[in-house]
């Protein structure tokens, strides 16, 4: 099977501006299965249809309909378009060792469990656990109450591609709270030893809150204190002392 990576997207273009626009785009990607069996193409598409390319195998470009079999002859007969693409497949086998490099290492997940605002007002609070900066792809988040697992009031997104070959996911739990409960989120990946445990902490949310409200507070003491000084400084300073005899 191969493993498809995307280096560059070289140009996007719109031909029409109507809601019935054709669309192109060039791609160069390289194709491998093992650091030394690469294949490197640059390739034009049109309406998600490919026309033609530049195969590293083939080391010369083809064009799949009459304009572009053309166009493709001239460029093999230019050698500096061919020693480009030459200098673009080097390139490709040069960052090819990186790309094994990460998927050979398990990234383990950094996780982050806190208190978010719920859509649903039957529920006054809903629970986000979120794991972030993981490979491999798969990964597995179960939300715990008092040790035994919740399936109720959960949802959950899929594994989401970072774009550097890192993922993030997020699960929700709604949820009533009690006093007393411990609800955990319960994280397995294969960059860890054996599943982690996250246990949210209720008293930390309340007290984020407290600190929120006093710093609201003094913030807006500080202003009707300032307020207070300006008015006095105006009128002080608006009088005139009268003389008397």
């Amino acid at each position: 099977m191969h493993i498809h990576c995307t280096l560059l997207l070289t140009s996007v273009f719109l031909l029409f501006s109507r809601a019935d626009a054709y669309f192109g785009y060039g791609l160069i990607r390289c194709l491998f299965t093992s650091k030394d069996d690469v294949v490197y193409l640059a390739q034009i598409y049109f309406n998600k249809v490919l026309m033609g390319q530049y195969n590293s195998t083939l080391g010369k470009y083809v064009g799949y309909t009459e304009k572009l079999k053309e166009v493709a002859d001239e460029l093999n007969k230019n050698e500096r378009f061919l020693e480009q693409e030459k200098k673009n497949e080097q390139k490709c086998r040069t960052n090819i060792p990186l790309v094994f490099n990460v998927l050979s290492r398990p990234v383990e997940p950094t996780v982050k469990l806190r208190l978010v605002e719920s859509p649903d007002s039957e529920h006054p609070g809903m629970l986000m656990c979120s794991a972030y900066n993981f490979y491999p792809k798969h990964i597995k988040l179960t939300w715990l109450r008092d040790g035994k697992e919740v399936t109720t009031d959960v949802t959950s997104t899929e594994e989401l591609p970072n774009g550097n070959w890192l993922y993030q996911i997020h699960s929700h739990l709604e949820i009533i709270p009690k006093p007393g409960e411990n609800i955990s989120c319960m994280v397995e990946h294969a960059s860890l030893m054996e599943p982690k445990f996250y246990d949210w902490d209720p008293t930390s949310e309340a007290q984020k809150n407290k600190i929120a409200i006093g710093v609201a507070g003094l913030l807006l003491g500080l202003v009707f204190v300032l307020s207070g000084a300006v008015f006095y400084k105006r009128n002080t300073t608006s009088r005139i002392l009268v003389p008397t005899s």
